[in-house]
């Protein structure tokens, strides 16, 4: 049956892809991105190929234009049944230089160099707020829709970081781990309104924000991406198309009695201990 699905974050890779292959099951999509070329671009690709979806600008740190993307989605599309809450990111002033804290980095004053006592609370903070308020004011907005309807969820973004922080990103890893404990409250009290919440756990995928913190420019793997693949027991990164699979199933009524579990999708990543 075909749903009004809600994606946020949808013009960049991950989403986009997500949004492609729910148009393909014959949903209307809207892609809802801070960037309107991009969500624009994204809907035109589906209704290319002959699927229903609209571009829609909203900033999923404020609530006034969530609204507003709303009233739009609704006018055009219908009534929300699934929302996929994909907008999130780091900022590189919640990151530090090194992965371990040396006595002689505190000395280091190479311009841009940071210790976790240079860490920019500005830069922590919005980190926290994109990841974890980005996931909470669009659920208030788009699932006034859902309550008490039949067949609807909530998909989350949250990421493998959530389980295990990696080095270097602690704002980022905060952040998601927020994401994880918000589904599963989330998915507790909307269990007796009819609304499903889950959320995937990424684990590795080559995106834009990460590509040059992996890769070299001439496609090797810097230091960090080679540790990365040691670690990952299926020995890649993940693609894109890896995500749908996952992402069909928890919005689907397959999944209609699945609620409040995140999902690594990450080759093994966090299951693997290093020896």
């Amino acid at each position: 049956m075909s749903k009004v699905v809600v994606l946020t974050g949808a013009g960049g890779v991950l989403c986009s892809t997500l949004a492609k292959a729910l148009a393909k099951q014959g949903h209307r999509i809207a892609v809802l991105d801070l960037n309107l070329e991009a969500a624009v671009a994204v809907a035109d690709a589906i209704t290319n190929v002959g699927g229903t979806a609209i571009g829609v600008q909203a900033n999923v740190l404020e609530k006034a234009s969530l609204e507003e993307a709303k009233l739009e989605v609704n006018s055009k599309l219908g009534k929300v049944s699934i929302l996929v809450n994909g907008a999130g990111g780091n900022h590189p002033l919640g990151t530090t230089s090194n992965p371990y804290l040396k006595l002689e980095d505190l000395q280091n004053t190479t311009e841009g160099f940071k210790t976790f006592f240079d860490l920019d609370s500005d830069g922590i903070q919005f980190t926290f707020n994109l990841n974890f308020i980005g996931t909470l004011l669009p659920t208030q907005v788009f699932a006034k829709d859902m309550v008490g309807e039949k067949g609807c969820s909530i998909l989350n973004i949250s990421s493998m970081n959530a389980f295990t922080p990696l080095t270097k990103i602690p704002a980022y890893s905060g952040a998601k781990a927020a994401v994880s404990n918000f589904t599963q409250w989330l998915a507790v009290h909307f269990s007796k309104v009819g609304v499903r919440v889950n959320a995937l756990a990424p684990g590795f995928f080559l995106t834009d924000q990460n590509r040059a913190l992996l890769t070299t420019e001439n496609g090797d793997l810097t230091d960090r991406g080679n540790t990365i693949i040691a670690q990952t027991p299926m020995g890649r990164f993940g693609e894109v198309d890896d995500l749908i699979s996952t992402t069909l199933y928890l919005c689907d009524e397959a999944s209609s009695f699945v609620t409040g579990v995140v999902i690594p999708i990450d080759g093994g990543f966090s299951a693997f201990s290093g020896v």
